[in-house]
């Protein structure tokens, strides 16, 4: 397809998260060139970035996933060879893959997110269990992929979860756990798709129930009601735009029992692999996995 000229798919780079970028890379790699694009993998942690302009490439779809792809450092770099790129500018993916900022933002806005404590080393602990009770959710604020999360159940286990996702990342949150349905949002341009609903072993949606078993379910329709659907999609843009990201992306949160929700963080460069949910999302919405991959790609943009 001459509209977009010579294309690279960037894939794998240095993050944590490289083994699934590479599954996600691929898979775009292959539908663009079965719908006729002239693409070409391109993994950043292997040569220098700047090839890319020397090499004659007109547009870039972003498949890296975390730091390094994901956080604005590579679209930074593109912006400065004016080279088109998929997903988020900078400032969006900057903020995105920040969660703690991610929810400061959120919370100005008024987007419903669950309680938080920025997590140090010689942070009170004990004020943190009789603040936000148990159990708790301990991440690192700058991974994907439920990378370094642990679920506190025991005021006892906190330290051990906070040395865990400081493996990480020097910035650790401690989260309330919200019990209840989860969801994922996806927004493709100006408009939500379908709610996925996730349904993973005893709850447990952790890296390997994510990409490498089959025995997480997922419900694209989600069941919800249409009237709360669309209340969700609403608020899943707002929370898109205010983060300033652009082009897709899809919103993690959780629906309470009661009917209210909140959400959890902002992925600018979600999993395209066999078992991501934009590609479900978008499937329910009538586009194949390669009318997904044209979509984005024709929403590439510099800056």
């Amino acid at each position: 397809m001459s509209e977009f000229g010579k294309v690279a798919v960037l894939l794998g780079g240095g993050s944590a998260e490289r083994e699934i970028s590479l599954l996600s890379g691929n898979a775009v790699l292959a539908a663009l060139r079965d719908r006729g694009v002239d693409a070409h993998p391109f993994d950043p942690s292997q040569r220098p970035i700047f090839d890319l302009q020397r090499e004659g490439f007109a547009r870039v779809f972003i498949a890296l996933h975390g730091r390094f792809g994901e956080d604005g450092t590579v679209q930074g770099a593109l912006e400065t060879m004016r080279l088109p790129y998929t997903g988020s500018g900078v400032m969006g993916s900057a903020l995105a893959m920040d969660k703690w900022r991610t929810k400061l933002v959120w919370l100005a806005a008024g987007i419903p997110t669950p309680r938080f404590a920025v997590l140090e080393k010689h942070t009170d602990f004990e004020r943190v269990v009789r603040e936000l009770k148990l159990p708790l959710m301990v991440k690192p604020a700058h991974e994907g992929s439920t990378i370094g999360i642990t679920k506190v159940n025991r005021a006892a286990d906190l330290p051990a979860a906070y040395a865990e996702a400081a493996k990480y990342d020097r910035l650790v949150l401690a989260e309330e756990f919200v019990a209840g349905q989860e969801l994922t949002a996806a927004v493709l341009g100006d408009r939500a798709l379908p709610l996925v609903r996730i349904e993973a072993p005893e709850g447990n949606y952790d890296y390997q129930n994510k990409y490498f078993t089959d025995s997480t379910k997922y419900y694209c329709p989600a069941g919800l009601r249409p009237a709360l659907e669309e209340e969700i999609q609403r608020l899943a843009l707002r929370s898109f735009g205010v983060l300033g990201c652009a082009g897709w992306g899809r919103a993690d949160l959780i629906l309470r029992p009661d009917g209210s929700f909140v959400f959890l963080e902002m992925n600018t460069s979600p999993g395209m692999t066999g078992h991501s949910l934009v590609p479900m999302a978008a499937r329910q919405a009538g586009l194949s996995f390669a009318e997904l991959c044209l979509a984005i790609l024709r929403l590439a943009h510099v800056g």
